[in-house]
């Protein structure tokens, strides 16, 4: 007994001190929702009807499709894979949430409708009340925040996870832009590094037409994050000094088609999975490489883009690395069935199931 007292009393001791060096550091982690377990019924996709934006019809003054991750739900339920119990419904980001990677200074920015406005690109909302900015276009993007925070945990806990929405890989810390208000990627990743032990080191595969500036800028001199970016040289952003974090840079030209195109991500992708074994990979996978999209400027077609989507999957999957999906930047109608018939692909080639991988 004197000795399980000892024993006791040593751990809690040890559970002291490693509290008190983790708020020397700023780390104390703060009490979160996000991080949920699963019922074993319920499949790691993560969404809610509160990603959609609609107001006044100011969502259409954008090319952004926003309304397309309830149409990739609809998709899902009419092909019978999901149904509303066996999905799991995001939560919002919570100001503390977001302050693990943005400044409170950044936050009230967002405070300003003309912050916002620039943000989404949708000049109006400038002239609009802040409050009813927070609720209709804010408050998706935080919940589709929150729902890659959780995505996070579960592809760690599942094997792998999609989030319908999130992919805001132009916002980070300090500055949004190109429609991404919050830094969804960064915060999954530095959720998972403050509260899951067996994650040490992240690779991003960002696969959106546009470069990944925000996470890049946030993992700048970051070397537990391996950063993979294939995107069009020639379009927005065109941040010379973001590139300077990409680990795996490909450049591609106007018009890029699917041979040359799926030929150089599976090659590359293999060549920086040889030179680091990730504990998890972020996939950002965009639909705006799609032919015929007005800002991506690339010319890949639908089964090229299903074709992607699987391979990175299998190399994930082969290298029994867990994966999370967030589907970012996509400006046609019909890419949310693109994105649905893709998940399902990956689901009757059982690279994505239920049951735990």
């Amino acid at each position: 007994m004197t000795f399980q007292r000892t024993d006791s009393r040593n751990e809690h001791v040890r559970k002291k001190m490693s509290e008190q060096e983790s708020r020397k550091k700023g780390h104390l982690l703060h009490n979160t929702t996000l991080y949920i377990d699963l019922l074993s019924t319920q499949w790691p996709i993560v969404y809610s009807p509160d990603y959609n934006i609609s107001f006044l019809g100011l969502e259409k003054l954008h090319p952004f499709d926003s309304g397309k991750w309830g149409k990739i739900v609809h998709f899902l339920k009419e092909e019978k894979m999901i149904n509303d119990e066996t999905i799991v419904k995001a939560r919002e980001a919570q100001e503390d949430d977001l302050l693990v990677v943005h400044s409170r200074r950044y936050l009230n920015k967002l405070k300003w409708s003309f912050i916002v406005a620039t943000i989404t690109e949708i000049l109006p909302v400038a002239i609009l009340p802040n409050f009813i900015i927070q609720r209709k276009v804010l408050r998706p993007f935080r919940t589709q925040t929150g729902g890659t925070i959780m995505a996070g945990k579960l592809a760690i806990d599942r094997g792998w996870a999609i989030n319908v929405g999130g992919g805001f890989h132009h916002c980070s810390s300090e500055q949004g832009g190109g429609f991404c208000a919050y830094a969804d990627i960064t915060l999954a990743i530095k959720f998972l590094f403050d509260r899951v032990e067996a994650v040490s080191k992240a690779m991003i595969i960002d696969l959106d037409a546009h470069q990944g500036n925000g996470h890049e800028r946030d993992f700048m001199d970051d070397n537990r994050v391996y950063i993979m970016d294939v995107f069009n040289r020639y379009i927005y952003p065109g941040d010379g000094f973001a590139k300077r974090a990409i680990k795996w840079k490909i450049e591609l030209d106007w018009d890029t088609e699917d041979s040359e195109y799926l030929q150089k991500v599976e090659t590359h992708m293999s060549k920086a999975l040889q030179e680091v074994t990730p504990d998890i990979i972020v996939y950002n996978a965009g639909t705006d490489i799609l032919d015929g999209d007005q800002l991506g400027g690339l010319a890949i077609s639908t089964q090229g883009i299903i074709k992607r989507d699987q391979r990175v999957f299998e190399a994930a999957r082969k290298r029994k690395i867990p994966i999370l999906m967030v589907t970012s930047g996509g400006y046609q109608r019909s890419t949310a069935r693109i994105i649905a018939d893709s998940i399902l692909n990956l689901h009757h080639l059982q690279l994505i199931d239920q049951r735990l991988l």
